[in-house]
């Protein structure tokens, strides 16, 4: 197998036949051994009985269909567990992504040996004041804290070797930082190729303001995990080591001057009027608390196992 498409999607039932048949076009022009796997994502629409259809007649299509909708992670995450191509390319289901930029983009990884390569649509059909100008502020915070000169972090046009989304698990809503996972991993070389953006034919966007949102904070969340996700201990110990340490030596000094004055017959205030006492004594018990929340993370690190966070409905010539 030489190509798989992965297409997690949401109430597309419009597009789908069109992408089906523009995909198919690409791979018999290049002789492509592939298949195509939609994932569909819980849609209330026909979405699932056009996929039926299309494997019906193409046994390269494959289908699998959530109990309810849980995300473009998990979609996408379901898609790689069972993608068989040596290439595989993922790609929105809504006609947006072209499907002639895949033999470039096989290339890219199969003869110039790219570990993943990003597209980047430089030239865009969407709404300049909701999506163009927070992509490209959420872009550049992204390249400042990951270190990859992406410009297009969100582009669902993609491209991997298969030993990379082998190896990258993605959950939550981390499908936007494969290329930070995938370094994070060990693949470094990682490219980036401009695409066509084509303006949506069918339907509306299922993407609001509130995605830029949950985007830096997942960009905060990926930035931490990747210097202390394997080892929380290295922080959460750290600080309250820290602060424990502060919240103790204040304490004692507290008491030592406390003693002095009594020693010397200076009158002086009690210790529990002082307000340095309650600075002291909160600075311990955050210390501890930081100290144990690493201890909990390394010993949940050590027993947690791989788990799925989404439920399959059915399955197509899986």
């Amino acid at each position: 197998m030489e190509i798989s498409v992965v297409i997690p999607l949401l109430n597309e039932e419009e597009s789908l036949k069109e992408l089906y048949d523009w995909i198919v076009s690409v791979m018999q022009s290049n002789r492509y051994l592939y298949e195509i796997i939609f994932i569909d994502d819980g849609s209330s629409d026909n979405s699932w009985n056009v996929i039926e259809q299309l494997s019906a007649k193409n046994e390269a299509v494959k289908g699998i269909r959530f109990q309810k909708n849980y995300g473009k992670s998990q979609a996408l995450d379901a898609g790689f567990n069972i993608a068989a191509g040596k290439v595989v390319i993922t790609m929105d289901a809504d006609l947006q992504d072209n499907p002639k930029e895949i033999p470039e983009l096989y290339d890219l990884i199969v003869n110039d040996n790219f570990d993943l390569i990003s597209g980047w649509k430089k030239k865009r059909y969407d709404n300049v004041i909701t999506k163009n100008i927070p992509s490209k502020l959420f872009n550049a915070a992204a390249r400042k804290t990951s270190g990859l000169k992406l410009h297009d972090f969100n582009c669902g046009l993609k491209a991997y070797k298969n030993e990379v989304i082998k190896t990258v698990k993605v959950s939550g809503e981390m499908h936007r930082y494969i290329p930070v996972l995938a370094k994070n991993a060990g693949f470094i070389k990682i490219g980036e190729k401009v695409v066509q953006h084509q303006a949506r034919k069918y339907g509306e966007t299922k993407f609001g303001m509130d995605r830029f949102v949950n985007g830096f904070l997942d960009l905060i969340t990926i930035s931490f995990l990747s210097k202390f996700g394997k080892r929380p201990m290295h922080f959460f110990g750290l600080w309250g080591t820290f602060m424990f340490l502060f919240g103790t030596s204040s304490a004692f000094y507290i008491g030592a001057y406390k003693l002095y004055n009594l020693y010397n017959g200076i009158k002086t205030i009690l210790v529990t009027n002082n307000p340095w006492f309650y600075i002291a004594l909160t600075s311990m018990i955050l210390g501890t608390l930081l100290f144990l929340a690493g201890f909990i993370g390394e010993l949940i690190i050590k027993t947690k196992g791989d788990e799925k966070h989404y439920i399959i409905k059915e399955e197509i010539n899986l």
